[in-house]
């Protein structure tokens, strides 16, 4: 499991392309999202480094 704090994840449509960002990169991949405290788990097979690209691309940033 990975456990990330995402930066700028304020609302649900935020969490809703964060969440879709990380299926892109890991489709099979359970996630948690804590939109209060910005935090996301993701559980399964992921390549940390891959989910991490796929925020930032999506807009977001990684503390």
């Amino acid at each position: 499991m990975i456990e990330l704090k995402v930066e700028r994840m304020t609302c649900g449509g935020c969490a809703a392309t964060v969440r879709a960002a990380v299926a892109e990169v890991a489709p099979k991949a359970r996630m948690e999202i804590e939109i209060a405290t910005g935090t996301l788990r993701v559980e399964g097979e992921v390549d940390e480094s891959r989910v991490r690209a796929a925020i930032e691309q999506a807009g977001y940033g990684i503390a």
